[in-house]
């Protein structure tokens, strides 16, 4: 039952979500408050929350590396889990940016775009670049201005078959001139990038299709299955990622891939035997579970 905007306070906020099974119900009205922009946009988003709609449906956003990521209705939601993962590929592409110009970071399955835009963000620069300002009259020796011109440090693309995920990681990737294409997998990635991808990051659809029934309604209603089920044992998709991986990696490049921990092993293996040099990290903190495969550098010739 919805309520007038004008008994909307902080406590009846609270009250109604706690009603509604929301355990974090006092952070929720806080977050829900401070969105709205109107008293009935407010009455609006509490009916919806309390409906069952993810929060980060309602509020139009989720938190993720620091960032507020634009999180449309229908698509998936960035979770905290997947912070660990975008760690491990900032860290590998800081080592990449030391010894390549501008290396070339891929996200696979990429939802809203949330691992490419905390890359984007985090590793972008701004350098000084001298630019001549064009006016139509003659300017003194010495005398060109200059303004900070923004250059991204590394190449950025993104991936998603979902069309509605395709838009918000368009909004999210824009401010840092990130690519973002439609397709499955690879398939829609320029073939400039074959063999020249130096971090390759991919959170796909690991939940078996048996277990989708068991995920909380919030996920299990609201979010596309595209972006939850793995197939039968929830690995289709990760093989398949891992698979072509190879030809698109430049070598000494990195594929990371979140999963679970009881899929892991098999994870590696399926890595091993794309030729991938294949270990297995986590966060107990976060419940997080990576496995990152190198593609093997060319060693020195013979009599070198």
């Amino acid at each position: 039952m919805s309520v007038s905007p004008s008994l909307l306070t902080h406590s009846a906020i609270t009250a109604r979500l706690r009603a509604a099974g929301c355990v974090f119900a006092e952070d929720e009205a806080d977050l829900l408050i401070s969105t709205a922009r109107t008293s009935a946009a407010l009455a609006a988003m509490v009916d919806r929350r309390v409906a069952g709609l993810p929060l980060e449906h309602v509020l139009g956003w989720a938190e993720f590396c620091g960032l507020r990521v634009a999180v449309d209705p229908g698509v998936f939601v960035p979770r905290r889990r997947s912070e660990f993962l975008a760690a491990q590929a900032i860290t590998l592409t800081r080592r990449a940016l030391a010894r390549t110009r501008r290396p070339v970071v891929v996200d696979l399955c990429c939802g809203s775009g949330a691992l490419a835009a905390a890359l984007s963000s985090t590793l972008s620069a701004t350098q000084q670049t001298e630019q001549t300002e064009q006016t139509g009259s003659v300017r003194p020796t010495g005398s060109a201005t200059t303004r900070p011109v923004e250059v991204q440090a590394i190449e950025v693309h993104a991936v998603d078959i979902d069309p509605a995920a395709v838009r918000c990681a368009r909004r999210n990737l824009a401010p840092s001139g990130g690519h973002v294409h439609q397709g499955d997998l690879y398939e829609p990635l320029p073939d400039r990038l074959r063999g020249r991808i130096d971090v390759l990051v991919a959170s796909p659809p690991y939940v078996p299709t048996g277990e989708i029934g068991l995920l909380p309604s919030e996920a299990r209603d609201h979010e596309p299955p595209v972006a939850l089920d793995g197939g039968a044992d929830g690995l289709d998709i990760v093989r398949r990622v891992i698979a072509a991986a190879p030809g698109w990696l430049a070598p000494g490049g990195h594929l990371l891939v979140e999963t679970s921990a009881r899929q892991a092993a098999d994870t590696a293996k399926a890595m091993a035997r794309a030729g991938l040099a294949a270990r297995v990290t986590g966060s107990d903190e976060l419940y997080a579970t990576a496995v990152i495969g190198t593609r093997p550098a060319p060693g020195p010739s013979p009599g070198r």
